[in-house]
C-alpha cells in the first residue's frame, strides 16, 4: 500500500469520509493514514483539526508517537467499518447503542468547550459561538474523528448508506439523490469505468 495526496472526499459525510481514508480508487489499495505524517495530512485535508494545532502537536510529539496514534486511528476505522456494514441499507435503531461502547469511551476523553468570539463576515460585525478543543496530546487527534462518527450515527439515515458498485471499489457514501439511485462513488472514477465496460461488452455482443 502507498500513501499520497490528495485524499478522497466523496461520501457527503465526514464520518464515512474517514472510512474512505483507505480505498482502491484504481487497482492499488491506498491508505492515507498509513503512518503519523499521513494521518496529519489527512486531518488537514478533512478540515477536522486547525493547521496550527497540527503543526504544534507534530513539534511536541515524541519519536514514533504519531505513528502509534495512526495505528489507533486505523483500528477505529476498521471497527467502525464493521458497524456500518452490519447496519447499512436499513434504519438504525436504539438497540445499536450497545455496540457503540468503544466510540463512547473515545468521546468521554474529550476536552471540548465553546467561546464567544468576534465574527466579521459578509460585511457584518457580530459575535459568534465557536466550538473549541484542547489539544493536549497526539491522541487528542482522534477526538474530532470520534465526534464525526457520532454525528453520522445519530443524524444520518442508514437506509441511505451505500457502497460503491464499482469493481473492487471500497468507497462508501450517503445517497442524497432525489430517487436514491446513486450507484457510484463518483462518475469520474467508477461511473465512467462502468460505462466503458458496458460499451465494450456491447461491442463484443455485436461481433
Amino acid at each position: 500500500m502507498q500513501s499520497h495526496s490528495p485524499a478522497i472526499f466523496i461520501a457527503d459525510s465526514p464520518g464515512l469520509d474517514f472510512l474512505n481514508s483507505i480505498a482502491t480508487p484504481t487497482d492499488t489499495p491506498v491508505d492515507w493514514i498509513a503512518d503519523g505524517d499521513g494521518f496529519l495530512d489527512w486531518l488537514a485535508q478533512a478540515g477536522l483539526v486547525p493547521a496550527d494545532e497540527l503543526d504544534a502537536l507534530k513539534a511536541r510529539a515524541m519519536p514514533g508517537e504519531l505513528d502509534q496514534v495512526a495505528d489507533q486511528a486505523r483500528d477505529l476505522r476498521e471497527w467502525f467499518r464493521g458497524f456500518v456494514r452490519k447496519h447499512m441499507s436499513r434504519p438504525l435503531t436504539a438497540k445499536a447503542a450497545r455496540e457503540l461502547e468503544p466510540l463512547n469511551r473515545l468521546l468521554e476523553r474529550d476536552e471540548a468547550f465553546s467561546q464567544v468570539v468576534p465574527r466579521r463576515a459578509d460585511g457584518g460585525d457580530r459575535l459568534h459561538l465557536q466550538h473549541m478543543r484542547r489539544w493536549r496530546s497526539p491522541e487528542s487527534l482522534l477526538l474530532p474523528i470520534g465526534e464525526a462518527l457520532a454525528k453520522f450515527v445519530c443524524k444520518e439515515d442508514f437506509s441511505d448508506v451505500k457502497a460503491c458498485e464499482g469493481h473492487s471499489c471500497t468507497l462508501m457514501f450517503v445517497d442524497r439523490t432525489r430517487g436514491r439511485g446513486r450507484r457510484w462513488c463518483s462518475m469520474a472514477i467508477c461511473g465512467n469505468r462502468a460505462k466503458q465496460a458496458a460499451h465494450r461488452n456491447r461491442l463484443k455482443e455485436k461481433r
